[in-house]
């Protein structure tokens, strides 16, 4: 007889919205839930959501969410007889699931020996290049040494991608155009590799001109049951990320679902797999499809298979791993509709996709679709972690249905305080590309000068607001706005102009404002001139008529500091009327290497009195799971370093300073 494991108190061993995911359907079959947090996520949501809460150390991962000894104690202390690993962290680490079965916990969660065969990228590509899975050609051996993996990418073929065989998430990847780039790329990736993972093996892998990303999910339980639940395609992607999801693929045919399904259920029955999976392809133009990995977890898109098979996934992981068999066969499985995701990130999109912290000041997610996060106004985005801060997704009749919904939920969003890739998203979802499903793994990059083109007209609208709601805010700063609308903005004219001058996150802008009495006003910036009419002004709302349309915005004012989302882009206003005047560009070639973000110190390339060229590497920062380097602004001699490996430092500290020889004798002279 199949060995049944029951149990009554769920642990997560995870954080955020997945943790909260996972606590909503354990509570809803009838499981006790045990929350495990840092010192940074005392006050995080997923806490105060479960039953019971044990803190497992302080904010880096390394103390914390991945002490496999520190969860396994946190499980007995509460009393926990199973642990669901969320996604991510130690998902995938056959570790951490051996530990779980040594403490006689239920892993929720394939086997050990399962993560072992699939969980590794190397391992994985043997196995199936060994049962006729068509492969991505590359190299997935045990020599490790920089020689031969430099001998190895010139038989594969540049490009050529360097992928870490532990762990996901675009770490430890890089694509590689030529032989001269790839001893840096490698090491760069090596290194990412062993900070993310503990891991520093690579597998190579002949770089596929634009496929789409194709990833197919599959459940099995211990009873010899396995099936697929259809495919995903998440082919738009930065930094080899994944940025919006989608099921079905719009370009994977039913009977190329059925053999990429096949392929798939066939595999996880061949290594007697158990619980949820997902089994990654590259889909090229022509149609063939090339296995990359299997991730040996729930995925973080799971949400849109859910919504067109009507299934919960997570359901069905706590019933397999409490022994039952699978609920459905391939034959009950049915898709219904489309659906759609995206990642709303704390980042800034214009720098790279930089990661960004901080606090959310104002945080309002739209009632219209499914949103999973962990997230409130006044909650603090740590540096320490995963840059998503929440997913939205949304599911229609059909594919352009789905896409109008997200869209217009995202413009409906209100993330106000820490920069976001919100209208980014949007501009994705509404690009004609996208739109007619045509969009590969070269999308962002194809397309990037149209998806970060700002919109120059609303811009210039909301500048003109802004300079309104600064002066219609200014008695009362961050107290009752709708007093000091009455003080500042009452019927009574002031025909003389009013100058403000603000920074609007990092353009400089200068209006001329006009009280017109009854709530009117003329703003003039540059050669626009523009008559805006306040018809309601609430704490973190204002309606008004800009040049006879009728619109509104959210904001929040703090003392010099306006936030302002309009149109579906935020804005960051900061009063600088009564600031001294600042030497444009003086701090450009001042020599001053300053944190890009809080992050930790990983790397630091040069010492002090070193030569450096312009552009040369000084010091890595880690932030949010990814690398930065930081380069030198200037040559020169480098004639400080403030900061050592395993520093922690604030977003604009100075790092370093260069002193450029050149500069010095100008200013001498």
């Amino acid at each position: 007889m199949t060995k049944k494991t029951p149990f009554q108190k769920i642990l997560i061993a995870n954080r955020g919205e997945i943790a909260l995911r996972v606590i909503r359907t354990a509570r809803a079959l009838g499981y006790r839930t045990v929350a495990v947090y840092s010192s940074a996520d005392r006050d995080s949501r997923h806490v105060s959501a479960a039953d019971q809460a044990v803190h497992i150390g302080e904010a880096l991962p390394a103390h914390s969410y991945l002490n496999i000894q520190n969860i396994i104690d946190a499980a007995k202390k509460s009393g926990a007889d199973a642990v669901h690993p969320g996604y991510g962290f130690l998902a995938e680490n056959e570790d951490f699931a051996q530990a779980c079965r040594d403490a006689g916990l239920v892993f929720i969660g394939p086997s050990p020996e399962a993560i072992v065969s699939m969980g590794n990228k190397a391992g994985a590509k043997r196995l199936m290049l060994d049962a006729g899975v068509p492969c991505v050609p590359g190299y997935q051996g045990e020599d490790q040494g920089e020689a031969n993996l430099i001998a190895e990418a010139a038989k594969v073929g540049f490009p050529v991608m360097i992928k870490a065989t532990a762990g996901g998430g675009g770490r430890g990847m890089r694509l590689v155009a030529d032989a001269a780039s790839f001893p840096d790329a490698l090491r760069s990736a090596k290194s990412e590799a062993l900070g993310a993972f503990g891991s520093e093996e690579v597998i190579l892998e002949r770089a596929i001109v634009e496929p789409r990303h194709i990833e197919i999910q599959v459940f099995a339980d211990r009873h010899g049951n396995a099936i697929h639940l259809g495919e995903r395609d998440c082919s738009v992607q930065r930094r080899h990320q994944k940025v919006v999801e989608e099921a079905p693929s719009p370009a994977v045919s039913p009977e190329l679902r059925a053999r990429m399904g096949a392929t798939a259920v066939a595999a996880v029955k061949a290594i007697a797999y158990e619980g949820a999976g997902t089994l990654e392809f590259l889909l090229d133009a022509a149609g063939n499809y090339y296995f990359m990995e299997m991730n040996t977890r729930l995925q973080v898109e799971h949400p849109v298979t859910e919504a067109i098979t009507g299934l919960d996934l997570v359901e069905l992981q706590l019933r397999v791993a409490a022994g039952e068999p699978l609920p459905i066969s391939q034959e009950d499985v049915r898709f219904q509709g489309h659906s759609i995701e995206v990642r709303l990130c704390a980042e800034d999109v214009a720098q790279g996709f930089m990661p960004q912290s901080g606090v959310m000041s104002l945080w309002q997610m739209p009632a219209s679709i499914r949103v999973e996060h962990a997230l409130g106004s006044g909650a603090e985005i740590s540096p320490y972690y995963d840059s998503m801060i929440a997913k939205l997704i949304s599911h229609g009749a059909d594919r352009d249905e789905a896409r109008r919904k997200l869209a217009s939920a995202l413009d409906d969003t209100v993330a106000l305080g820490v920069t976001t890739n919100q209208s980014f998203l949007a501009n994705c979802l509404r690009h004609p590309v996208f739109a007619a499903g045509g969009a590969t793994t070269a999308f962002i990059a194809a397309h990037s000068d149209a998806l970060l083109k700002p919109d120059a007209e609303a811009d210039a609208r909301a500048h003109a607001l802004a300079a309104v709601l600064l002066y219609a805010t200014a008695a009362e700063g961050a107290g009752s706005l709708r007093r000091g609308f009455r003080q500042a903005g009452s019927s009574i004219a002031h025909r003389l102009p009013i100058a403000f001058r603000f920074e609007a996150d990092t353009r400089a802008c200068v209006a001329s404002l006009v009280n017109l009495g009854e709530r009117r006003y003329g703003v003039s910036i540059g050669e626009r001139e523009f008559a805006i009419r306040i018809v309601e002004l609430d704490t973190n709302r204002v309606r008004f008529d800009c040049d006879g349309l009728g619109e509104s915005a959210v904001l929040m004012r703090d003392r010099a500091e306006l936030l302002l989302q309009y149109r579906g882009v935020a804005y960051r206003i900061q009063d600088q009327t009564h600031a001294a005047a600042v030497r444009q560009g003086a701090a450009a070639g001042d020599g001053k290497i300053r944190a890009s973000m809080n992050g930790r110190v990983v790397a630091v390339h040069v010492a002090v009195g070193d030569m450096v060229k312009a552009g040369q590497p000084v010091l890595t920062l880690e932030a949010m799971k990814m690398e930065h380097v930081h380069s030198a602004p200037v040559a020169g001699k480098v004639v400080s370093l403030a900061a050592a490996m395993g520093d922690q430092v604030s977003a604009f500290r100075v790092v370093a300073e260069i002193e450029n020889p050149e500069a010095a004798k100008g200013e001498q002279a």
